[in-house]
């Protein structure tokens, strides 16, 4: 059976199952990434505020000391993503899912707060942004694997995509923070730096009013013993009675993959010591290994695919062809990648699913930054230079090619890593596998933000032809080595990858046959 927006059904599925519960449970945990895209629209303009430069004596600093503050605050929230994500899989696999996500919005409304409270004390504002950065860290471990643990198959890409289309309402949120303040409020004035560092406790805010309604993942319950609790949780966001055969199905396909995995990785040892070293034995596997690669390398491809540059260069080109207000200009480009994220995730990934639309989106992409790169290299557009009808004329194609761009790229690489990352790990791995791909993206996000203000200086224009050719390397990588994962259970995961050992032993404990290992799966197996 088949709707329009979901996969193909796993198994005949009750319709109550498509109930507003799991919807409500999925919105509810994404909401904390509003945070997130918030402050990748927000935080540029408002340290650059002249109240937040006089407030915290950074007009007293020579021009290198002011770049290095500014650097700073940027690359502390990075750090603090990258560990919080780290530090998170301990709370995941000892706590539960549910948990790590009240501790992580505890941890970044502190930070908003003391990001918000200062007058003078840029210490305060450093500790602000760390921790603000170790509670999106946590957030963005723990947010896709508990969606894509509650969801229904047909429709985890929809419920998972929350988690992007979250992102990109809250940058569009930021951008246009930023359009208000610019144009209400006196740059003199500390309003024009509190008001936005304040905005970031809105959705924490949210989002701990949220929580208490938010089930444990029934997942991480199995895997503690915990059946009854979990028969519970399934009733609940399954909209079915305990006893139903769907449940029941859902929680022996859990549980025989929990028990092939431990029979392999702890022997059966359920401490925490035995499952540290299982989850290493396990992660080596043949048919595992290979799901961490193909994470890493995807979020690889995300950071070098260019987006970074159009944020950096949009500016010039808007205002190369007239355009003054390049905050509104800004802000409505924000608005089409929101939009472009919504529509996907919500109405056709399911339906589309993730391989396909990765290489549409990365070669359509890549299309956009070749013409951007070819009218930089002609017409040279800058803020100051006279402008000549060849270059307002080129500049309108380009405006149009960035607007294309950012519609393009919001249903690609851009959301896609993080669910195919959520979907595709074994459970005993799942505590692991969301902060590895947390710390994935923040490396690579980390790599390209300071490499590229060397990269627009020595190779000008040239840097929108070497991201739209990683974005071509991308959509190549994407056809041979991305799979299908759509409507797949967890358990199914394991033939799909090549982890035959993993999958026989399931079928064992069902009092299934095993079937030999095709030559195709051993080549795919050893692709990453």
């Amino acid at each position: 059976m088949t709707a329009f927006g979901r996969a193909t059904e796993d198994r005949p599925t009750p319709p109550e199952v498509y109930n507003w519960r799991v919807y409500a449970a999925s919105l509810a945990i994404s909401m904390g990434l509003l945070t997130y895209g918030y402050d990748s629209a927000f935080i540029g303009t408002t340290i650059t505020q002249k109240s937040f430069k006089s407030d915290f004596g950074l007009v007293n600093m020579t021009k290198v000391q002011q770049n290095a503050v500014s650097s700073n605050l940027t690359s502390i929230y990075s750090a603090g993503g990258f560990f919080g994500a780290f530090f998170m899989f301990f709370s995941m696999e000892l706590l539960g899912r549910k948990k790590t996500a009240v501790i992580s919005d505890a941890i970044f409304i502190l930070g908003a707060i003391l990001c918000t409270v200062p007058t003078h004390q840029l210490g305060l504002i450093y500790a602000g942004r760390l921790l603000t950065g170790l509670g999106v860290g946590g957030l963005a471990a723990v947010s896709p694997i508990y969606t894509s643990e509650i969801a229904p198959p047909a429709i985890r890409g929809r419920l998972t995509g929350f988690f992007e289309s979250s992102y990109q309402i809250g940058a569009v949120i930021g951008f246009w923070i930023n359009y208000g303040v610019v144009h209400n409020i006196n740059g003199n004035d500390s309003k024009a730096w509190r008001i936005p560092m304040a905005v970031q406790l809105i959705p924490a805010g949210l989002l701990a009013l949220m929580l208490p309604l938010v089930t444990e993942s029934p997942v991480w319950l199995l895997k503690k013993g915990r059946d009854e609790d979990a028969y519970r949780v399934y009733s609940y966001i399954r909209n079915l009675p305990a006893d139903h055969q769907y449940i029941a199905e859902d929680v022996s396909f859990v549980k025989g993959q929990i028990e092939s995995e431990r029979a392999i990785s702890t022997g059966g040892d359920l401490s925490f010591t035995a499952f540290l070293k299982g989850a290493l034995k396990l992660s080596l596997m043949k048919g595992v290994r290979n799901r961490f690669a193909l994470v890493f390398l995807m979020f690889m491809w995300q950071a070098w695919s260019g987006a970074a540059a159009i944020n950096y260069y949009s500016p010039t080109i808007f205002a190369s062809i007239g355009l003054t207000d390049v905050t509104f200009w800004t802000g409505i480009y924000g608005l089409i990648k929101a939009a472009g994220s919504i529509i996907f995730f919500t109405f056709f990934i399911d339906k589309f699913g993730r391989k396909w639309p990765w290489i549409v989106s990365s070669v359509s992409c890549a299309v956009c930054q070749y013409y951007l790169a070819g009218y930089i290299a002609v017409s040279k557009p800058s803020l100051t230079a006279p402008k000549s009808a060849s270059t307002v004329s080129g500049g309108k194609a380009a405006t149009a090619f960035i607007m294309i761009f950012g519609g393009m790229w919001s249903f690609g690489a851009n959301g896609l890593p993080w669910i195919i990352s959520s979907e595709i790990f074994p459970t005993s791995l799942r505590s692991i596998s969301g902060p590895f791909a947390a710390m994935s993206v923040w490396l690579w996000t980390f790599v390209v933000t300071k490499a590229l203000p060397s990269m627009f200086t020595s190779m000008g224009y040239g840097v929108y032809i070497f991201f739209a050719s990683a974005l071509i390397c991308a959509s190549v990588y994407a056809f041979f080595f991305i799979p299908e994962t759509k409507g797949l259970r967890i358990d199914q995961m394991d033939h799909l990858f090549g982890a035959t050992r993993l999958e026989n032993d399931a079928l064992v404990a069902k009092g299934e046959e095993v079937y030999p290992q095709t030559k195709e799966d051993e080549v795919r197996a050893e692709v990453v």
